[in-house]
């Protein structure tokens, strides 16, 4: 066992902290607060470290987190995250600045994104059939490789060329995460592909995924074109169990399985390094969100349950489970931020969930 996965382990953990911008610094600080909570009823010690990097660390500085800060991050236990992204910057400063980097340096090749109907939470589908998905989605290569460029820029003849790269290696690992999560609750694993119009880089994928599950038998492999399979989460999502896909396919096919529970807004993701050699880092899918940030409208499920999955992730299963039921059952009795149909702020949502954790303490705590 690795010194990191021993202290993960263990009852105390070093988390830093990058709430970022809009959003970010609300829904983060309502997190903390519950997950402070949660961990005095359990007797968890976090230790939270609150890194003022971003947009605004970018307009001082040039860079959205200092030269040495990489090195500050391996230091902990695991990341939390807000949102990083304002207008009067681009994407590409923001994304690449921060948080591609985190996720390729310390090697969190799974993006772990859960999808589940919430309690009181309608979704935009006619049929109220229960959702309980998890999107599976590989982190650090496919599409948004770093391998390519532009020429000619500014002339008629201008050119951009990007490069899909796919490595053995990077699709065994994700697979074989994928299918033993698989193992664990349904059995059903949906291999995203596109092999019949990208004849290289999937036609690979499919073979490599195909290989890895072989080894499980107690895992049932389907393979489906992104295409038909976009259009089958919004037919038919209670359908689905695990999808394993590519960092692109998995980005895409995760924030429209999210929208058909309902909301975006309340949707987790766990940028995991499964070995725990290095920090995993945890956030909510919804973005900064500029055009609501700073009116105390934003909904925090979405960062609640990264907690949640940081906690399980740093070993403290039944923890999470507690947050969880806490926030599902704000929203069972009809606490909800307006994205989700109710009326309620950031506030309101938090003291419900703080409530709720002093309520279920005695069915969660040890």
């Amino acid at each position: 066992m690795t010194e990191r996965a021993a202290a993960a382990a263990g009852r105390a953990a070093d988390i830093a902290v990058i709430a970022g911008d809009g959003i970010g610094l609300e829904v983060v600080p309502a997190a903390i607060e519950c997950l402070d909570r949660i961990a005095s009823v359990h007797g968890l010690s976090l230790r939270w470290n609150h890194l003022d990097w971003g947009s605004d660390h970018f307009r001082a500085h040039g860079r959205m987190l200092p030269v040495d800060g990489l090195e500050t991050l391996a230091k902990h236990d695991a990341i939390f995250l807000g949102a990083v992204g304002v207008p009067d910057i681009p994407d590409v400063e923001t994304l690449w600045g921060l948080l591609i980097p985190i996720r390729r340096t310390f090697d969190q090749y799974v993006n772990l994104r859960p999808v589940k109907t919430l309690p009181g939470v309608r979704s935009p589908l006619a049929d109220d059939r229960p959702i309980d998905l998890v999107i599976v989605r590989e982190n650090t290569e496919g599409e948004y490789s770093e391998v390519g460029g532009r020429s000619h820029r500014g002339q008629p003849h201008e050119l951009a060329v990007q490069e899909a790269l796919f490595t053995r290696p990077g699709i065994t690992r994700v697979a074989r995460f994928a299918a033993a999560l698989a193992a664990q609750r349904r059995g059903g694993l949906t291999s995203a592909t596109k092999s019949n119009g990208i004849v290289h880089t999937m036609p690979f994928w499919d073979e490599v995924v195909r290989s890895v599950v072989a080894s499980s038998p107690e895992v049932e492999l389907r393979s489906e074109l992104i295409d038909a399979l976009a259009a089958s989460l919004v037919l038919r999502p209670w359908d689905y169990d695990v999808i394993v896909a590519s960092n692109l396919f998995g980005d895409i096919l995760s924030d429209l399985a999210g929208a058909v529970t309902g909301s975006i807004g309340s949707a987790p993701s766990a940028n995991l390094n499964p070995e725990r050699v290095h920090p995993s880092m945890f956030e909510p899918v919804h973005g900064s969100a500029p055009d609501i940030a700073g009116k105390g409208v934003a909904n925090p499920v979405g960062q609640l349950w990264s907690g949640a999955l940081m906690l399980s992730h740093l070993g403290h299963a039944q923890a999470a489970a507690h947050l969880i039921a806490a926030f599902e059952s704000a929203l069972a009795d009809g606490v909800r931020t307006r994205d989700l149909g109710g009326s309620d702020g950031t506030a309101d949502v938090t003291r419900a969930v703080l409530e709720r954790i002093d309520r279920l303490a005695r069915e969660y705590a040890p």
